[in-house]
């Protein structure tokens, strides 16, 4: 049973897509009151005015942490930041656009997916329950990945880029202690870390919703993209 969350927004120049992040917040906060939550935001870097937006919204909320330093650094990093100073038994990672909601996690507890603790969970778009709403392109180019990762580095999951994952607060820790790419294929090296500390990673099913404005492009980030990847098979974790 979880009794205790922290949820870790990693955001670089959100501040046009933190209106439905901050009212999914608001909703989720007045829901299941048996849940301890804090949330954790974790400016990466960002030029515009996500930082002074956040602090404003969330002033005097003793529940709101805000982690902030000048350099964008990636996803992957903001998130070891996030991660360093949770202190609630689970940690929920999740995106700043709110293309799944916090209130997914209640679904979750009410279908008992979450039965073991020793368990990481990752929302998968492409588990056969989900239901998402995302671009034809997308969607292709998700197909490709996927396989390309089963490949590679031998990874069944379904979905690894979802940024819906829960884990309980030793084994976050524990994982991210390790990582060591900093941008958004870091999901790919918590996998492989999975493997090797034998932790197991269950797919679940999310509702997923395409926001505009994604910092996200596979096409064009290809070299980044296989630059990472190429990093992570040559690093002895």
């Amino acid at each position: 049973m979880i009794k205790s969350i922290s949820i870790i927004y990693p955001v670089f120049n959100e501040e046009k897509r933190l209106r439905k992040t901050f009212l999914d917040i608001m909703k989720f906060e007045q829901s299941y009151k048996l849940l301890k939550k804090e949330y954790i935001f974790v400016n990466d870097g960002s030029s515009d005015q996500t930082l002074s937006v956040i602090r404003q919204k969330f002033k005097n909320n003793k529940k709101v942490k805000v982690v902030s330093y000048n350099k964008n650094m990636g996803k992957g990093y903001a998130l070891k930041r996030g991660v360093q100073i949770a202190k609630n038994d689970w940690v929920l990672t999740t995106d700043a656009d709110c293309s799944v909601s916090n209130f997914q996690l209640l679904k979750w507890i009410k279908k008992k997916y979450l039965n073991q603790d020793n368990l990481i969970y990752f929302g998968s778009r492409n588990h056969p329950l989900s239901i998402v709403k995302k671009k034809t392109l997308r969607k292709i180019v998700g197909i490709v990945f996927k396989f390309s990762i089963r490949f590679f580095f031998q990874i069944k999951i379904s979905d690894t880029q979802c940024g819906f994952k829960l884990y309980k607060l030793n084994i976050a820790k524990k994982i991210f202690r390790k990582i060591l790419i900093n941008d958004y294929m870091h999901d790919i090296e918590i996998c492989v870390i999975a493997k090797k500390l034998r932790l197991r990673i269950r797919d679940l099913p999310v509702k997923w919703t395409h926001v505009d404005q994604s910092k996200i492009n596979f096409v064009s980030d290809f070299f980044k993209v296989a630059f990472s990847l190429m990093k992570i098979s040559r690093i002895n974790h």
